[in-house]
């Protein structure tokens, strides 16, 4: 009897120790893991329990996030290892000088064809004034700097008594090159700062070679012995990021890009302007997608991009870039573009060919911003420093 109440209760206590380990629940915050009798750490067979993974660690760019959304941006460590396509020497600034006075020379340039053509008249009367002014202004030069410089060639020509057409050219060429105001400080700031680079943002609207400005750019500067860093901030238009990097393969210079189509333009700049600081080079140059200046979303974006570039670091030089052949629209679009990002030079492209001239004048009077770049053509040496004397020389052959 006693034997069958011993085999009972240990029936009954192994039945509950059962239900017992049957009802054991893994703790929260852990996962289950197979142990392997082969490995070296723990060894053994069985069950065993892992720690959950922390907690993601907050991301690198700390910006709001209604600032700058999370993109996949490829950052180059350096230039080490960049395939380079080898490029000839950029010619000094005196030869890219000369090639701008023959190809304006060469232009069918309204403006100092026109004037000089009526000045060289036998007698200049009141139709003659009347259509210098025309002239000038059909050059885009504006208006209150026409009727200064007529005002001014008229007193001239009046106290000198003389109407000898090298004598009116040269007083011609002196009230031109005030206009220009040869005093503006054109120098660009890209020496780098004692704790980071020099940042320099392009910007403009559609079609005006902003990229192709910026690798011409590089390429002058990387002559200089700089160090540079390229942004391609311009993540709308098709294949922009990889013209930028081209433009960087051959000169030798890292490129930061966004492989992923319509990515945000600041967060692509933030990273650029990130890894010049990190990398310790003397000028971050970010290129930015064409903005029209009527379209009020788009011009707020490029406001965004500054704000966000400056989280970092101030940025020193905004270039504008403008196609000189569009005139008096140009000096709209630059009035634009100034409210938003605080522009401080202007290069101006394509001034060989039909440009008129008039509009250097215009720009500096209307913004006070100096002309500091002109683009002379489609080449890798095609970008020059503006001088103003040797342009007004090229306009009046």
């Amino acid at each position: 009897m006693i034997l069958i109440y011993a085999v009972i209760a240990i029936a009954v206590i192994g039945t509950v120790a059962i239900l017992l380990v049957k009802g054991r629940k893994t703790p929260p915050g852990t996962y289950p893991t197979t142990r392997d009798a082969n490995d070296p750490v723990r060894g053994g067979g069985g069950t065993d329990t892992l720690e959950a993974p922390p907690a993601p660690a907050e991301p690198r760019v700390a910006v709001p996030e209604e600032e700058l959304p999370a993109t996949d941006v490829e950052v180059a460590d350096d230039a080490a290892g960049i395939e380079t396509v080898p490029v000839e020497t950029p010619a000094p600034v005196e030869g890219r000088l000369a090639r701008l006075r023959a190809r304006l020379i060469k232009s069918n340039n309204a403006l100092g064809k026109g004037l000089l053509a009526l000045l060289s008249r036998d007698k200049i009367d009141e139709d003659v004034w009347d259509e210098i002014e025309e002239t000038l202004l059909m050059a885009d030069l504006g208006t209150e700097p026409t009727m200064e410089l007529v005002d001014a060639l008229r007193d001239r020509v009046k106290v000198a008594g003389s109407q000898d057409p090298e004598h009116v050219k040269a007083m011609l060429r002196e009230e031109l090159i005030k206009l220009v105001d040869p005093e503006m400080d054109r120098s660009l700031a890209v020496e780098r700062h004692a704790d980071r680079p020099s940042i320099v943002m392009v910007v403009g609207v559609n079609g005006v070679g902003k990229t192709t400005t910026v690798g011409k750019l590089a390429r002058v500067l990387v002559a200089e012995d700089k160090d540079v860093l390229l942004g391609a901030a311009d993540t709308f238009r098709a294949a922009a990021a990889e013209q930028l990097a081209t433009w960087g393969q051959r000169v030798g210079v890292p490129t930061v890009k966004s492989d992923v189509d319509g990515a945000d333009p600041a967060s692509v700049a933030f990273e650029a302007v990130k890894a010049g600081i990190d990398q310790e080079v003397d000028v971050v140059m970010i290129d930015t997608a064409g903005r029209l200046q009527n379209k009020v979303g788009l011009m707020d974006e490029l406001g965004k991009v500054k704000r966000v570039i400056e989280k970092q670091a101030m940025v020193d030089e905004v270039l504008l870039v403008l196609d000189a052949t569009t005139g008096q629209n140009g000096l709209n679009q630059a009035k634009v573009f100034s409210e938003v990002v605080n522009i401080t030079g202007i290069v101006l492209t394509k001034l060989d060919g039909t440009a008129k001239g008039g509009i250097v004048v215009a720009i500096q009077r209307s913004l006070g911003v100096p002309v500091k770049l002109i683009g002379l053509g489609e080449g890798a040496d095609d970008l020059a420093p503006f001088e103003a004397e040797g342009f007004v020389d090229a306009l009046l052959n």
